[in-house]
Order: structure tokens, then sequence, then C-alpha cells
């Protein structure tokens, strides 16, 4: 239950503070008072879309603060939860709105987001306004009307259906693989032969180049280099042991002066002898066929001309061709995938028409039920003669199922059936609303509801029988009601009123409880109009 609302700063409410008790409440007022400024306000602390620009002029910013009472259980003690915000039996939401534009909100002293706001404002309250009636004359929204009132979960059927979707989607990739592949076909086979039988190997062309450069240069300097190993071992090795034979002979006669000489020389050999080993080595690695040249720049070639073909780097032709074998082994299994994928198609379209079918079900069940309780609440409100019937027809499949919903009326015996815009009238479409509504929100518990103007194009008894509806739904709820009918007024079990007033040069609108009489004074004016007489007190005396 909503206890209390306080407005500062907003729009033309500069202090408002509204005490509001169980049962049904209302609210009256000329038009343009500012009884929509009290809902707009409502909205703004439950985090609804509504106006832009809310702060009064001249302040620094609007604040609006409401407090919900509810009892152990509520469903707002879960949304509060997973908040982390501790349930203590009322639940305080306030909201802050500066000139600048700025929203921030806190619930029980904890800054909360705008979207745990409107989390809440779905367990704690539901509004009918004005524009409602779109909603009903628009046979988009019937379904989901229908499947509220019959608590019908589709979560299932959405999944269905993308699982459909993903199943179709990944079939059509296949399907166009396919194709392209099999059009290439004959020149994968050629490609992936070619490159079998030449079989390229990482790091080959690099290899192979090197030693090509090598073999090319090979007899220009081969020559060169035996030159060079003649004179090593032939003339510098004899001359170094001739030289070492006569000093030896020489050493005995020369007191010891030529042992570092002998010494030197012996080590001149030895690295001589080194020096001409490492000469002949190269000598034999530069001894080739030339047919092995041949060969080698045929393979080189090779390779350069197939990178160039599939333009790739010849160290990639190993994974290119894999990649190719990999296209072909698709189109060589792409039969027996392509018959999986089908299979998976027609079973998740079975399984969306299944539960379809489970919904279709659930829906007609609750369309015979939605009838009957609007049949009985369509007769307290003067309508006893007006038939109400929802009709389903097969409908474009969607994640929803496949069931298309209108709501029907006729309004009067024997006249033929039709939708609700072109058979209801103002007033009628009121009524149906409020019926609908009322079906809607039966298995709801603790929550309050508000009514904008829900009786308007009604008057007389129609009105005392929508006021009466609407004080019977208030017996065991809390219901709010904007109005400008006497009858649904005077069945108020607390009554305020909306007056705009110019206070030192600021339009202000201000929001009174009415005690017995001034309910009596608030009446008779609704009733007489701007001269109240003693006959129009009279008659609020009696509708009081």
């Amino acid at each position: 239950m909503l206890a209390s609302l306080e407005i500062r700063d907003v729009l033309i409410i500069d202090r408002l503070s509204l005490a509001l008790g169980p049962g049904l409440n209302v609210l009256t007022g000329e038009t343009g008072a500012g009884k929509s400024i009290l809902l707009d306000a409502l909205g703004f602390v439950l985090g609804w879309r509504g106006r832009a620009e809310l702060v009064r002029a001249g302040a620094a910013q609007g604040e609006v603060t409401a407090v919900f009472e509810i009892a152990p259980g509520h469903p707002a003690e879960a949304v509060l939860e997973a908040a982390g915000i501790a349930a203590e039996g009322e639940v305080i939401l306030r909201r802050v709105n500066t000139a600048d534009g700025r929203k921030t909100a806190w619930v029980n002293d904890r800054r909360v987001s705008g979207e745990v706001l409107r989390d809440l404002s779905e367990v704690l309250v539901e509004l009918h306004g004005q524009q409602d009636d779109r909603g009903l004359l628009n046979p988009r929204g019937h379904r989901l009307l229908l499947d509220d009132f019959a608590g019908i979960d589709t979560t299932v059927s959405r999944g269905l259906w993308r699982a459909q979707a993903e199943a179709r989607a990944a079939l059509q990739t296949a399907e166009a693989g396919l194709a392209r592949a099999q059009a290439e076909e004959e020149f994968l086979r050629h490609a992936v032969a070619e490159l079998d039988k030449l079989d390229p190997q990482p790091g080959e062309e690099a290899s192979l180049d090197a030693r090509r450069r090598m073999m090319q240069g090979a007899e220009r300097i081969r020559a060169d280099i035996a030159r060079a190993h003649a004179a090593l071992t032939e003339g510098a090795e004899g001359q170094m042991r001739d030289a070492l034979r006569w000093l030896e002979g020489a050493s005995e006669r020369a007191e010891g002066r030529l042992e570092a000489p002998l010494a030197a020389l012996n080590r001149a050999l030895i690295e001589l002898a080194e020096a001409g080993e490492g000469v002949e080595e190269v000598l034999r690695a530069l001894d080739f066929n030339p047919a092995e040249l041949e060969a080698l720049e045929e393979r080189l070639f090779a390779i350069r001309a197939l990178a160039r073909k599939h333009g790739v780097l010849p160290d990639d032709l190993g994974g290119f061709a894999e990649d190719l074998r990999g296209r072909l082994a698709a189109i060589d299994g792409g039969a027996a995938g392509l018959a999986r994928l089908q299979k998976a198609v027609v079973q998740a379209e079975a399984a969306y028409a299944a539960e379809a079918g489970v919904l279709r079900q659930a829906r007609v069940a609750a369309a015979q039920r939605l009838d009957a309780a609007m049949a009985a609440e369509l007769a307290p409100l003067k309508m006893e003669r007006a038939v109400f019937a929802t009709e389903l027809t097969e409908g474009e499949p969607g994640p929803e199922g496949r069931d298309a919903v209108t709501f029907t009326v006729a309004t009067n015996p024997g006249a033929p059936a039709g939708a609700l815009n072109r058979i209801a009238s103002g007033g009628e479409l009121s009524r149906f609303l409020l019926a609908l509504k009322v079906c809607l929100t039966a298995q709801s518990s603790g929550l309050t509801m508000i009514f904008d103007e829900i009786d308007r194009g009604v008057g007389g008894a129609t009105a005392d029988a929508v006021g009466r509806r609407l004080k019977a739904l208030a017996e065991g709820a809390q219901v709010l009601v904007v109005t400008h009918s006497p009858q649904v007024a005077a069945l108020g079990s607390h009554h305020w009123r909306v007056e705009k007033r110019v206070v030192e040069g600021q339009t202000l609108s201000t929001v009174s409880a009415l005690a017995p009489e001034e309910r009596v004074e608030e009446i008779a004016r609704m009733l007489a109009g701007d001269r109240v007489t003693e006959a129009a007190r009279e008659a609020a005396r009696a509708l009081l």
C-alpha cells in the first residue's frame, strides 16, 4: 500500500505531503488543477519514463519520496533482496532531479539505479491511464494481455524459436558453402595433387636458394682455393720442414739460441697443417655434379611458381595445401553433413510446433476463462447485455507461438460482434478497460492500483456503477482514482481536492484532504459547476 507521497519543488508544486489510506482514494479538482502532476511525480519516483523537466522554476532540485507498506512475503522483497537491500516492512523510495537534469535515487537510504526503481514499481503499482484504451484497441497487444491473464510463460517458446532459426541458418550456411566448394571442386583436386606431388617443406625455399648461390659461385672460387691449397701443402710446408731440419742440425752448435725459433716453427707447422685441412674440406664441399644444380634449380623454381600461382609465401604452401584438403573433405562429406543439419532443422521445427500447440491449448482455455470473467465484470457496469469474446486464429509464427488474439464485442443483443475500435463507444471503452484490468489484476497481491479518469465518457447510473465496481475492487486492495465524476468521488473512503492557486505571483498546485462537510462542497461543485446551490449540496449529501 502507498502510505505517503511527499513532493518538493516539482513543476508547480512547492511542498506537498499526502497521506493515503487503504480502500478507495479519490482525487478531484478542476481541469488543469494539477492532478496529472501528482501522477507524474509518482511515476518519477518509480523510475517511469515521463517528463524530462520536472524541477520547479527557480528551484535547485526537485524531490519526490514515496513510502509503501508491504506485508511479509510481498513480491517486492525479492526485488529488494536482489538489490542487496533489507526488507523492513516498508519501502521508502526517494528520487532527486537537479536543475541540470541529473537524477539520483535511493531505496531505504541505499542508492540505486532507475532499473531497480522500475523493478519495484512492477510489483508495487499498477497504473491505468487515459491512454490505456489504445492498447485495448490494438489487436497486436491482445495476445500479451491474454498471456498476462493466464500467467502463460513463453520462455520455452522463445528459446525454441531461436533454436529453430539457428538450425535453419546453419543449414543455409552449409548449403552455400558446399555449393561454392562444388563449383571449384576440379580446381581443388588439381591443386591438391600438384601440391602433394611437390610436397614443399617449411624453410625449404630459403635452403635451396642458399645452396644454389653457393653452387653457382663454386667454379669461380675453386681454382683460387686449389692454388692456395697447393701452396700450403706442397710449397710452404716443404720449405718449412727443410728449414726445421737445417736448424735442428745447427742447434747444438748455436748454444741454445735456436730453441725459441725451433718452437715457433713447430707451432707454425701445426697451424699450417690445420689450415690445409680446412681448405681441403672447402674444396671437397665445392665439388658437385652439374646435374645436381639443374635439379636443385628446377625444384626451387617450381616452389616459387606454385607460391605465386596461389598468392601465398613459399613457406605457407604446406598450410595452404591443408586448407584445400579440408575443403575437399567438406565436399566429400558434404552430403552427410547436410543430412545431419537437415535433420536438426526438422527436429527444431517439430519442437517449436509442439510448444506452439501447447501454447494454443493454454490460450484457448485462458480465453474461455477470460470471457467468463469479463461477463461477470460487465454486468455490474451496466453492460450485462454486452458480449465480450476472445478470438484465436492462426497467425504468423513468432517467438511467442503462432496465435493471433483479438478481443471482440457485441454491445447489443442480436448485433454482430466486431473489433472494439469499431463497435464500442468512448464510455463503453472505459468500462471494457476497467473490466479487463480488474480481470488481469485479480491474481495480483499487494498492488496499489491507480485509475486516471477511468470513468470518462460515462455519467449518471453508469458512473455510479463504475464507482461501485472501483469501491468493490478497493475492498481487498488500495485503489487511487483521479476522477471528474461526482458519483465515483462520493464512493471514496478518502477524498483529496487538487487546486491551483497564485501565491506571490507564482502559480502553485495544492492538495487538501477533505473533511465530511468539505466533501459535500466539492461534490456539489462537481454537480453544479461554478455556482454551488443548496439543491446541489442536497444532491451531494444524497450521493454521500
